[in-house]
């Protein structure tokens, strides 16, 4: 009996676990280079617990994969949307995909 209430209890804290989490890729268009976006993005991320990664695009444009709590990411979202002080963001385009774990998060060479 025993066994079944601890397997029991594992695969609930697993099912809210995975219920409260969500993964989105972004991508981030305006002046948003030159800015320190990604680097106070990680500042974010990090402070929110937040992993994945970001990365400058040669089209100008800033991408990132984030995973982490709903509310999380709805921050880092939120964020993105205005970015830091010398930056200028005119659009970000968010698509949530399935789950995806990262180990932290990491600011990525531009491709």
């Amino acid at each position: 009996m025993l066994a079944f209430i601890v397997v029991a209890y594992f695969k609930i804290d697993a099912y809210f676990y995975l219920y409260r989490m969500k993964t989105a890729h972004l991508e981030i268009e305006g002046r948003v280079q030159g800015v320190f976006f990604r680097a106070r993005a990680k500042e974010i991320a990090e402070s929110h617990e937040i992993s994945g990664w970001i990365r400058n695009r040669d089209d100008g444009k800033v991408e990132a994969c984030i995973s982490g709590e709903d509310r999380a990411v709805d921050v880092f979202i939120a964020w993105c949307r205005h970015g830091p002080e010398n930056a200028r963001v005119e659009n970000v385009h968010v698509n949530y995909m399935p789950i995806e774990k990262f180990d932290k998060f990491q600011v990525l060479r531009q491709g």
